[in-house]
């Protein structure tokens, strides 16, 4: 009988796990599934001192309660990432954040390997994930959405000075 009330209180638990995860996963803009096996005490601290700088919560999780949550959420196709150990990268604002931080930390460790990953409701392979690190960033993008928009503008300015500098010059 005590043996049942221990199991049913960490199923219990575990159900609550489940559910919280399942709710990371629906909420998340992006989430990158990696396997962090074999990075030192200091390169992870380093890595999730990284990721909380740039607003993305990393959790180590186990595989079964991963998997499970995942299928709640509707992202089933995600389970077979969780093998080995699994550290999952929330992010629920900057799509390509946790890709990113992720990507750049593992080219200085080896250790570190991104597995797969959702990026706004769809799954991504790992090679996916790391095209995805490679883009600029949002304001990467809005600085350069920015200068396209003014160009236009410029070269109107630049016409009109050229075209004021010549009347002044031909009225001289």
């Amino acid at each position: 009988m005590n043996d049942y009330k221990v199991n049913a209180a960490t199923m219990s638990a575990k159900e609550e796990l489940v559910d919280v995860y399942a709710k990371k996963f629906e909420d998340a803009t992006s989430v990158v599934v990696a396997n962090s096996r074999g990075l030192s005490v200091n390169q992870d601290t380093e890595l999730r001192k990284q990721l909380r700088e740039a607003g993305v919560e990393l959790k180590v999780v186990k595989n079964s309660i991963l998997r499970r949550a995942a299928e709640k959420a509707g992202f089933e196709g995600l389970n077979e990432s969780f093998v080995g150990p699994s550290a999952v990268a929330f992010s629920n604002d900057d799509a390509v954040a946790p890709a990113k931080v992720i990507a750049d930390f593992a080219k200085k460790a080896d250790a570190l390997e991104i597995k797969a990953g959702i990026v706004e409701g769809k799954i991504s392979s790992a090679d996916e994930i790391k095209a995805i690190a490679a883009l600029p960033s949002r304001d990467g993008l809005l600085s350069m959405l920015l200068s396209v928009l003014q160009a236009p503008i410029r070269n109107v300015a630049y016409a009109v000075k050229a075209v004021a500098d010549a009347k002044e010059e031909g009225a001289a």
